[in-house]
């Protein structure tokens, strides 16, 4: 578990599902209140990550409806009586097929009902942090960004990674969407964001437009 400390907001990630999934385990510095960013498997290991940060966990936010990012939440907040928020309604057609993509992939999924879908331009809290949310449409539909503008931080799920962007030949993915999505809403919050991709390392938005191969300034240019 690799961890990011980023007054007043702090992070550590860990990486769940046989798909190495980066669940985010944020909380308020403050208030030691806390959220976990997309649990999507793994739940012995995402218990033990809470217990060693001694946080006070308060909410599940969830990024996009794939099984490797929220499979497990459902019954994650079931079990520790915590509501779900995100992502977008448009990702209910993914949140419908949890079960059956669980088996597909051998991961558990439990289809379940986010207690508040998230729009583009809404806030969620994490003890006295705030949140903004902004719809990436792309690779889901419904896929939300979660953004804390104070320490330039972003948790991108599967729209971006280092050196490249998330996938867009699952069902209802739209390639042109996504190339909208991060440059036309995550290039502007600046070059000097941090963001926690949903697989491999972090990376930032500045150095993503010099060297990722799809959505580098250069790669936009050349069409």
């Amino acid at each position: 578990m690799s961890q990011t400390n980023e007054a007043p907001l702090r992070a550590a990630i860990v990486p769940v599902t046989p798909l190495q999934q980066n669940c985010s385990l944020i909380w308020c510095s403050k208030t030691r209140r806390a959220a976990l960013v997309d649990p999507g498997g793994d739940l012995p290991k995402i218990r033990d990550a809470l217990a060693k940060a001694d946080v006070t966990l308060e909410k599940i936010l969830i990024t996009h409806g794939h099984i490797d990012h929220c499979g497990q939440a459902g019954i994650l907040a079931r079990e520790l009586e915590v509501p779900i928020e995100g992502p977008h309604e448009e990702d209910r057609f993914w949140i419908s097929r949890l079960g059956d993509d669980g088996r597909d992939y051998g991961i558990q999924g439990e289809v379940f009902e986010p207690d508040r879908w998230l729009q583009d331009g809404d806030r969620v809290t994490v003890g006295q942090v705030e949140l903004e949310v902004i719809h990436c449409p792309g690779h889901t539909p419904g896929h939300i960004v979660f953004f804390h503008r104070d320490t330039q931080f972003a948790f991108v799920g599967d729209v971006i990674f280092e050196g490249s962007i998330g996938r867009t030949d699952f069902p209802m993915g739209n390639h042109q969407d996504l190339l909208d999505s991060i440059t036309q809403k995550l290039w502007p919050l600046g070059d000097g964001v941090t963001f926690v991709p949903g697989h491999g390392r972090p990376s930032t938005f500045g150095r993503e437009r010099e060297h990722n191969m799809f959505v580098s300034d250069a790669a936009m240019a050349a069409g």
